[in-house]
């Protein structure tokens, strides 16, 4: 995603985060046949409100026509230029553990712009192998692949301790957007973008929601109870 894009047109940061949403659920409706989607349809296959939607729509200068709405294949059109995904962005995984590998093997970046062109791994006994058509390359040839290949993204897939050395490798070789998968904060120069992947942080915070909601449920049953005595 081209954050630099959204910016420049001046899209709020929280717009932005949005935008995928709007844009898979845009996708869904034209794999349905669907062309037109009023405000609230399209709210609802997102997660938010009618309103909100409006207002980051509004932000790309798309405000909708009374009476019919949105059009499906513009707007999502518009959205890909917003986000920077009317090309393909070459993408390097660095870390082939499980998670890696995981990631290697999804099929679905391509159709939503973005080019896995590389995995990397430092680890001397994994480099030559391959997961499906890609074989896993040294953290050497990052230089080369900034240089000739234009790498734009890197994806740190690596366990914590080790995600920091990773991330100067890829800030050194030029690598300006990062996607860290590993649970920790990095530091990093203030020209580059990074965006954190906690699974862990958000179980904690389904957590904190599933014990409010046991505790509500807990509370009601007991209120039930005590009309029952009373």
């Amino acid at each position: 995603m081209s954050a630099d894009v959204a910016a420049r047109r001046g899209i709020p940061d929280a717009s932005v985060a949005r935008l995928p949403g709007y844009l898979q659920a845009l996708t869904s409706l034209a794999e349905r046949g669907i062309s037109s989607v009023s405000s609230e349809e399209l709210a609802a296959a997102a997660g938010v409100s009618s309103a909100k939607l409006r207002k980051d729509l509004s932000h790309l200068g798309s405000y909708g026509v009374r009476g019919v709405g949105y059009e499906v294949d513009r707007l999502a059109y518009e959205i890909s230029t917003a986000l920077g995904l009317t090309q393909n962005w070459p993408v390097a995984i660095v870390g082939m553990g499980n998670l890696g590998r995981a990631l290697a093997s999804y099929s679905g970046f391509e159709t939503r712009g973005f080019n896995v062109i590389a995995l990397l791994d430092r680890d001397e006994s994994v480099v030559g192998n391959a997961v499906g058509d890609l074989p896993i390359r040294p953290m050497a040839d990052l230089g080369a692949l900034v240089r000739e290949d234009h790498l734009a993204i890197g994806v740190i897939a690596t366990p914590a301790d080790s995600a920091q050395d990773v991330a100067d490798h890829l800030v050194r070789a030029g690598v300006r957007s990062i996607l860290n998968f590993a649970p920790c904060v990095l530091d990093v120069p203030a020209d580059v973008m990074v965006r954190k992947v906690d699974m862990a942080t958000e179980l904690q915070i389904l957590a904190f929601h599933e014990q409010r909601r046991t505790g509500e449920l807990d509370l009601a049953a007991s209120d039930d109870v005590e009309g029952v005595a009373l």
